[in-house]
């Protein structure tokens, strides 16, 4: 066989491959499109759940006609099994109109399998091995796609032991070669533990109204949170080595997808249902967070589709994805089929509720509120702006910190109308920090801001910002306390392969506000924007504390931060 055959026979091939035979049955028969029911590939398991057996059947049937009719035509060469798979796998467009990926294609190779048995010479023997080792895969480890790739990768080797020559062994091979990249992410989700098996219940909403499912999107702090997920061990030995520069692997990160890599578990809400979260990771930085709004955006937006896709209901912004496509705005236009939010209304409530207790405690220790002096940092955000109106009332003078100079003047006034008998200075130096016996700091910097200079010794400092916003050297200053805030424990027993840097069975506020709001699917108190509601503050309070979430104390927060700092 010629080349230009062989280029003609993979094209008429992948052409039949290409054709939406399953997807025009589904809609026939449910008039619905397959993306109606999973954004996701449409395998046969699905399938049997969505649309039932006969028509799950018959759709699995039509793929193993269409890969059997294609062989037949041109006498079971091992180019047109090659063309029909990958049109399968990889339609054209025109012809697939839209439709989501098919599955893993898998009635498709039975149609190749049957083609090489009844035009090929392949005896059956030799065609049953392929199936018999996918089945026992799938019967050990309950992954499909480990299956698919096992029964497709002893098909090359069969065909070579059985003499069946090297243009069929090349092209089998290429068909392995196809289905492993299809598998990739697959294989990557069975590395982190986050690949359903067989059997397992889709994350979709009222297919178990016992679980409640939301979607989390996290990013890494440092580069080492890079290869947390099993997945990506394998980076970290090409960073420590040289061979990958770092400075080119934070270049690839802006073009890389927000993958799944993880899922937190064991919440058990006060009303007996589980809430599960999906943790879905962007890969960049905190700082290129900051310096590509652009590139930070559509990542956002591809982990809110990603998230939908999954089944659901709602998806957090957290820590500085929450500062991205205007505070979520961007990203809930993008995405408007799934409920969106940046956590702050109950970031804003667990300040709200530690504020006077740290007071308390402050004072306890002999100290006087009304002759104490408290710096905000950040105040130019909503958050800290809260915090510096929860302090107006109780302490005898207050500094307001921030990058916007006119803001904090504004800020100052508004105070000032309300609480006349405190001092407010405002400066955009943080050397002014330095005169504060209390410091709450609430910026979305992805570095730190207070350094030991900036600290006199006995001050407590309330950390709000994540990453931290307080330098590790800090803690040498005489006497300080350093709190965490933010930070919140869901009831039950959390479980999760990821670590949120947040210590055992702990999350941030941010995150917990995607629970709460998903749980009693109050969608329209959602945070998105520069805008907090006082109403949505108290709402996530009550609610909060009526499912059982517990906003961490001072004392807990003191051993917390020993633990991540």
């Amino acid at each position: 066989m010629n080349l230009l055959t062989i280029l003609l026979t993979i094209l008429v091939a992948y052409l039949l491959g290409s054709l939406p035979l399953g997807s025009r049955l589904i809609q026939a028969t449910t008039g619905k499109k397959a993306r109606d029911f999973s954004a996701h590939n449409l395998g046969l398991e699905n399938l049997l759940r969505f649309v039932g057996t006969p028509v799950a059947l018959a759709s699995f049937s039509l793929d193993l006609i269409k890969a059997f009719v294609a062989l037949a035509l041109f006498a079971a060469s091992p180019w047109a099994a090659l063309g029909v798979y990958a049109g399968h796998l990889y339609p054209l467009p025109q012809l697939n109109r839209g439709e989501i990926p098919r599955g893993r294609g898998n009635g498709v190779m039975l149609g190749i399998l049957a083609a090489f048995w009844a035009f090929g010479g392949l005896s059956f023997g030799a065609v049953l091995l392929p199936v018999a080792f996918y089945a026992i895969l799938l019967a050990l480890t309950g992954y499909a796609a480990l299956a698919t790739l096992g029964g497709q990768l002893l098909l090359p080797l069969i065909l070579a032991f059985t003499g069946q020559g090297a243009t069929a062994v090349l092209a089998t091979s290429l068909i392995f070669g196809l289905s492993l990249w299809r598998h990739k992410v697959s294989l990557a989700r069975i590395l982190d533990q986050t690949e359903a098996k067989l059997g397992d219940p889709p994350p979709v909403r009222g297919v178990d109204p016992g679980i409640v499912y939301a979607a989390f999107m996290v990013h890494p702090i440092t580069i080492d949170d890079l290869w947390q997920p099993g997945s990506q061990k394998w980076l970290r030995p090409l960073i420590e080595w040289g061979i990958l520069p770092e400075a080119m692997l934070r270049r690839v990160l802006l073009f890389m997808r927000p993958q799944k890599q993880g899922e937190i578990r064991g919440i058990r809400l006060s009303d007996g249902r589980e809430l599960r979260v999906m943790l879905i990771a962007g890969p960049m930085l905190p700082d290129q967070i900051r310096s590509y709004p652009q590139e930070a955006t559509r990542m956002a937006i591809q982990g809110a589709n990603l998230a939908r896709e999954l089944g659901a209901e709602a998806f957090g912004l957290g820590a500085f994805w929450s500062t991205v496509g205007n505070k979520g705005l961007e990203v809930q236009e993008a995405v408007p089929d799934i409920h969106i939010t940046n956590g702050g209304a109950y970031t804003a409530a667990t300040v709200k509720a530690a504020v006077p207790g740290l007071l308390k405690r402050f004072a306890q220790e002999g100290a006087s509120l009304r002759d104490a002096c408290a710096a905000v940092v950040g105040a130019n955000g909503v958050v800290a702006f809260g915090v510096a109106r929860a302090l107006a009332s109780e302490l005898g003078k207050l500094i307001l910190i921030g990058r916007d100079e006119e803001r904090l003047l504004r800020s100052a006034k508004t105070l000032s109308r309300k609480y006349p008998e405190i001092e407010i200075e405002v400066g955009t130096d943080m050397a002014v920090c330095a005169a504060a016996d209390l410091i709450f700091s609430a910026t979305s910097d992805p570095n730190p801001v207070i350094f030991p200079e900036h600290v006199k010794p006995g001050a407590w400092i309330f950390d709000i910002g994540r990453p931290a916003d307080v330098d590790e050297a800090v803690r040498d200053v005489p006497g300080v306390h350093i709190i965490p805030g933010g930070v919140v424990r869901p009831p039950g027993e959390m479980q999760s392969l990821i670590d949120v840097h947040f210590g055992d069975g702990m999350v941030p506020a941010c995150m917990a506000e995607t629970m709460i709001m998903t749980a009693t699917r109050a969608f329209d108190r959602k945070s998105l924007g520069p805008q907090t509601k006082s109403a949505n503050i108290d709402f996530y309070l009550t609610a909060g504390e009526q499912l059982g979430f517990e906003i961490v104390t001072r004392d807990e927060s003191f051993a917390l931060y020993e633990e991540v700092a």
